[in-house]
């Protein structure tokens, strides 16, 4: 009990991040998730870049649809880049923080597209250590 204790703590203090993010705002919120993954997993070893590469190309069945999907389907294999959503063709900012400053100013939004996307791409929300290891992923991209 009282690692979740702890844990609703961390995503408090995630929630009072500052308004406008760069850089250094998406690595405060990668270490937030990785404070939060340490007092749910005392074994927990630290995030990875490589590991939320993996996560990120990572190809799924969706339950009852054919063929299979991943974040790279709409945000190409290089997440610099302009992606584009495979149904409605909506162009989509780069997801690196390096090229796109805003992508983590909004942490409401951050949390929601983290929800939704987790759930319609691996069928849950994703954990606090998968969402460390993305955005940790996210950070080593440059222009």
């Amino acid at each position: 009990m009282r690692k979740y204790v702890y844990a609703l703590f961390l995503v408090c203090g995630i929630v009072s991040l500052p308004a406008h993010a760069d850089v250094a705002s998406a690595q405060k919120l990668a270490d937030k998730y990785a404070s939060i993954a340490k007092n749910i997993d005392p074994n927990f070893k630290g995030l990875s870049a490589d590991a939320g590469r993996a996560f990120y190309i990572k190809e799924i069945t969706l339950h009852g649809k054919s063929g299979k999907v991943s974040c790279s389907s709409c945000h190409t294999d290089n997440p610099a880049g302009q992606g584009e959503d495979v149904n409605t063709h909506k162009k989509i900012k780069s997801l690196a923080p390096a090229i796109d400053p805003k992508r983590f100013s909004d942490i409401n939004k951050v949390e929601k597209n983290f929800e939704k996307h987790c759930l319609d791409i691996i069928g849950r929300d994703c954990t606090a250590q998968e969402k460390g290891d993305y955005i940790t992923y996210l950070l080593t991209i440059k222009k």
